[in-house]
């Protein structure tokens, strides 16, 4: 298996170096690097072997690589996170290797991968936990565990996640937020988001890549994962406005106790839609307190009427009168809880 916590320490060894590398006709790097180029984050690492990787203008980087042990280097973000990506090239593996949007979040630290295509072995092995269907595919979620093993903030035991579609494909689009409410629903919750690259990654293997990304344009709602929602899709439209205090809060719409969506939440106010055919009680719910996480809903829209949050009584979610639950008619929930917002039309 590639072990690419191996290579994030040292690639964040070079963090407090981190610069804006000059835009020509191709800039090919030899050392270990972090940095950015033509709007672009990037990021460089290999341990030992033959490895070629050349930061063209743009969304574009080329490689080469044989005799390697392990390598990975991408084009991406800092930070990533809610983002429709868009990519094209080729990806040519003799071995293990594979092509995967690939990142970290911290609070919680976890190594995520939404993985494309692969070289001789499928990752990540073991640890099934569903589906998602997304950008017209059905990708296969993993949890998989790192103990005591190099990351982003030094040695730690950590999760890693994975989204690994059924069919290879080399480009297309990835809607992140599908697949990181999917996993939400399945209780794998993401944390402050870090970096963010399309990456091609090697291990004890040889072969080539030409990879470029689109603009990566954010997206404040994912239009929903199919594992995220068992009852979405219908004529009663939902719109939640909301955000969390710390980020990677997540919160899920349910009807007469059937969950429609879930979200990941950013530290900014967004809309989140959804809709379906339940009839019965509406709540939206926060699930994954800890920390310094806590969640603001402004107010839900049902088929056009709004319903604000300091208008409900029933909030479960709200520490008040030194207990959680303790009150109502608040937009906050700082404990994992609900706010209920009546029946659907």
């Amino acid at each position: 298996m590639i072990y690419s916590l191996r290579k994030a320490a040292a690639a964040f060894v070079c963090v407090a170096g981190l610069y804006s590398l000059p835009v020509s006709a191709q800039t090919c790097l030899t050392n270990n690097q972090t940095g950015t180029h033509d709007g672009y984050y990037y990021s460089f690492w290999k341990d030992s072997g033959n490895v070629t990787f050349c930061l063209h203008p743009g969304g574009r980087y080329t490689s080469q690589w044989s005799n390697i042990n392990n390598w990975v280097g991408g084009k991406g973000w800092n930070p990533g996170g809610r983002r429709t990506v868009t990519y094209s090239g080729t990806f040519s593996p003799n071995g293990n290797s594979y092509l995967t949007l690939y990142g970290w979040t911290t609070n919680p630290l976890v190594e995520y991968y939404i993985v494309d295509s692969w070289g001789s072995w499928r990752p990540p092995g073991s640890g099934f936990l569903g589906t998602v269907t997304s950008d017209g595919g059905t990708y296969d979620i993993y949890r998989t565990q790192r103990v005591n093993q190099p990351s982003i903030i030094g040695t730690a035991t950590f999760y890693q996640y994975w989204s690994v579609r059924q069919s290879k494909r080399v480009g297309g689009t990835i809607t992140t937020g599908n697949h990181f409410d999917a996993w939400a629903s399945l209780g794998l919750n993401l944390g402050t988001h870090n970096y963010m690259v399309m990456a091609t990654e090697g291990y004890q293997s040889s072969g080539s890549s030409d990879i470029t990304l689109g603009s990566g344009s954010s997206s404040s709602s994912s239009g929903g994962g199919s594992s995220s929602s068992s009852g979405g899709g219908g004529s009663k439209s939902f719109t939640v406005r909301a955000r969390g205090t710390a980020g990677g809060e997540s919160i899920t719409l349910r009807v007469n106790n059937q969950n429609v969506q879930t979200w990941t939440l950013g530290t900014g106010m967004q809309n989140y839609t959804a809709s379906t055919s339940l009839s019965g009680g509406i709540t939206v719910a926060f699930t994954n307190d800890g920390g310094s996480r806590d969640v603001q809903v402004d107010y839900i829209i049902v088929n056009g009427q709004t319903r604000q949050s300091e208008a409900q009584s029933y909030n479960t979610g709200l520490y008040a009168n030194g207990s959680c639950g303790g009150g109502g008619n608040s937009e906050w929930m700082h404990c994992n809880g609900a706010i209920g917002y009546g029946n659907t039309p």
